[in-house]
């Protein structure tokens, strides 16, 4: 019998290998996975089984992740996944004292130790994998607060805002787009819708990450963001078997990019579209060209798929004056969320105050 088919009133901890479980291993794992996004996304749409199973036995090539889930009285009540960088890839060094850790427990089973009992595997992970600082994020009243309570920092405030296309002034949004060029500026556009050939997104990994490392990102102790071609193939590949295409606009002044913006849409949930990055280099800013790149893209996404209802994004609240064109967009704040950073010694001092649970599976194999 698999440990978390075992019944007990205590909370074990045990890992969970999408490559190795069971059937009915990976039946309970999806069961709880389903009443868990309801519980904390409601009305949010839900990758069908097949395709999740799908998703986490596939091995990328540059990041690796584990996962633990607590088990009481026979029943997954609650999960922990650890996302960190593959040792050996490019500038993995850079990443080496991080992990980054997300997932949750179900409602019923909620400040009931269950919480606790995970982090104490997430500090067996870090003690025995090298790592110093993990991240957390939240949206729901409680995660904050047990963030609080395990002394773990808020070091940036994200906030979703959705826009709803049949709002959109669409006579607006090409004036906006006219107006991002003017004679004489040499600016000229450049957009892609589907696929980004690989020969014109490999130039484009440097300017790209010097532009989302001027984005405001709070207090965040982390490495500089990297745009990376290797992350860009998987990606593509994922699309390619269910389906989905990338969009990038860009406007350029010779080989420079002053101005860029891109999206992607999911052939599972058609109805709507992500919004990525939209920046502007230094030189450039205060000219309407942000305004003019998020336009032609709403234009290009309105042009391809009609089918589009909704546009989901996410920015930093520091960001005002991207938050502002958001706004005169139409878009509505749908969710606020937290990021958080622990580090490993303050969490050993919670962990060290507090029952450890009475049985725990090898972390981290």
């Amino acid at each position: 019998m698999s440990d978390m088919q075992q019944g007990s009133t205590r909370i074990d901890i045990c890992p969970f290998d999408p490559l190795t479980a069971s059937v009915e291993d990976w039946a309970t794992y999806q069961a709880y996975r389903r009443t868990r996004q309801e519980e904390d996304y409601p009305g949010e749409p839900t990758v069908p089984d097949a395709e999740f199973e799908r998703i986490l036995r596939r091995q990328h090539p540059l990041h690796e992740s584990r996962r633990i889930v607590a088990v009481r009285e026979g029943a997954l009540v609650g999960n922990l996944i650890l996302e960190f960088r593959r040792d050996g890839s490019p500038g993995s060094e850079d990443f080496a004292p991080f992990v980054f850790a997300g997932g949750g427990v179900l409602r019923a089973h909620r400040r009931q130790g269950v919480g606790r009992a995970l982090l104490a595997g997430l500090l067996s992970f870090m003690q025995s994998h090298g790592k110093t600082t993990a991240t957390m994020k939240t949206h729901l009243p409680e995660g904050h607060a047990f963030m609080a309570a395990i002394g773990a920092a808020q070091k940036y405030q994200g906030v979703e805002n959705r826009l709803a296309f049949d709002g959109l002034d669409w006579d607006e949004l090409a004036r906006w787009q006219a107006r991002a060029t003017t004679p004489g500026d040499g600016l000229r556009w450049e957009t892609h819708a589907g696929r980004v050939p690989l020969e014109r997104l490999a130039p484009l990994m440097a300017p790209f990450s010097a532009l989302i490392n001027e984005q405001p990102l709070g207090s965040l102790e982390m490495p500089r963001i990297r745009y990376e071609l290797q992350g860009y193939v998987s990606w593509y590949e994922d699309m390619d078997r269910r389906g989905g295409e990338h969009f990038l606009v860009l406007l350029r002044h010779g080989d420079d990019v002053a101005a860029m913006c891109d999206a992607s849409w999911d052939a599972r949930f058609p109805d709507r579209v992500y919004q990525a990055l939209t920046a502007v280099a230094r030189p450039w800013r205060s000219k309407g060209l942000a305004k003019g790149v998020k336009a032609a893209m709403l234009n290009l996404i309105r042009a391809r798929h009609p089918e589009v209802r909704t546009m989901i994004t996410t920015n930093a609240e520091a960001n005002a004056p991207m938050l502002s064109i958001n706004q005169r967009l139409g878009f509505a704040v749908h969710r606020q969320e937290g990021t958080y950073q622990i580090s490993r010694e303050t969490l050993a001092r919670f962990a060290a105050a507090i029952k450890k649970p009475t049985r725990s599976c090898a972390i981290g194999q």
